[in-house]
């Protein structure tokens, strides 16, 4: 390996990037890909097996180029959990040297919930304070952490598939967070009433339906990455004003938006922006009764631009 080469595992990952790091560097990422800053292709996908998929994710930013090489296993014992397990390479962009490689995992979980707050602090309401979390697993957990970074939360409530799981997960983030977090025996016992709804599952068929949803909220679709699962129905798909993380790859692997346009409840018209623009200046509530919805599938520039913010702060912490 070149002497330039800086590896960092899962632990050095997380002792050097926060979710508060990065979620200027996700408002940052994000803006670029919309601005045509960014040459990024669709993702492809490699069946390895039942429930097991091997992913290739490159992107060319100003960063530098690379992509994230990530296997999704779905756990055969819990349908509700899956791990994204893989590396982040970045390149050099001026000596085209690989300079930097990353715990695929833990990048992935910090820039998400950095991703999916940059989106709720320019979509959700000003007064939004009360959150529910579908799902128990590690991207719960970083999106509680997330969501309180940009909105005064006083109350969590958490759902998932395992009630004693739930209820242990909710009184350990309740000690950790110090808001009241509690656990729902039903996903729409959650969400009556809430203003923040994130969904961080594996579920293959909607969990999330649109008539529970209350006017005013804001929603994280974040789970489902790939075409044939969803999250939510098409009630609420249709009923939203529907903002998404990059057009091209929510047109062709969005679940909920393409089983929607299928049930022939929206057209292609219905994606209202992507989240780079409205960062960029363009509206993105238009009404406090909006329900507001970002489709998160996750994309390379955000692994890079994590990549290339943990290089900068290790060369710095190794040569000042």
């Amino acid at each position: 390996m070149s002497a330039g080469l800086i590896v960092m595992d899962a632990a050095a990952v997380r002792a050097r990037l926060t979710i508060a790091d990065c979620i200027p560097l996700m408002r940052e990422a994000m803006t670029a890909l919309s601005s045509g800053r960014v040459e990024q292709h669709l993702r492809s996908f490699l069946s390895v097996g039942e429930g097991r998929t091997f992913a290739l994710m490159p992107a060319a930013s100003a960063d530098g180029f690379g992509a994230k090489l990530v296997s999704v296993y779905q756990d055969r014992d819990n349908p509700g959990r899956r791990r994204h397990q893989g590396l982040v390479v970045l390149f050099d962009p001026e000596s085209g040297a690989p300079v930097f490689v990353g715990d695929a995992e833990e990048i992935t979980r910090i820039r998400t919930a950095a991703a999916s707050a940059a989106a709720t602090d320019a979509l959700a309401r000003p007064d939004a304070q009360v959150l529910a979390v579908i799902g128990t697993g590690a991207q719960a957990q970083a999106h509680l952490e997330a969501m309180a970074a940009v909105r005064p939360l006083t109350e969590a409530r958490v759902w998932g598939r395992d009630g004693e799981g739930a209820r242990r997960f909710a009184g350990a983030m309740q000690e950790r967070f110090g808001f009241a977090v509690r656990s729902c025996a039903t996903v729409e016992t959650a969400v009556r009433d809430a203003d923040l709804i994130c969904t961080v599952t594996a579920s293959r068929d909607p969990i999330l339906q649109g008539g529970w949803v209350k006017p005013g909220a804001h929603v994280n679709l974040v789970g489902s990455s790939g075409p044939h699962a969803a999250e939510a129905d098409a009630d609420l798909v249709a009923a939203s004003r529907f903002i998404v993380d990059h057009r091209e790859h929510v047109l062709a692997h969005g679940g909920e938006f393409l089983r929607a346009r299928q049930a022939g409840r929206v057209t292609d018209d219905h994606v209202a922006a992507e989240i780079g623009e409205i960062h960029a200046g363009r509206s993105g509530r238009l009404s406090p009764s909006d329900i507001t919805l970002y489709k998160s599938l996750g994309h390379a520039v955000q692994d890079l631009a994590a990549a290339a913010w943990l290089l900068s702060c290790e060369r710095t912490a190794r040569h000042g």
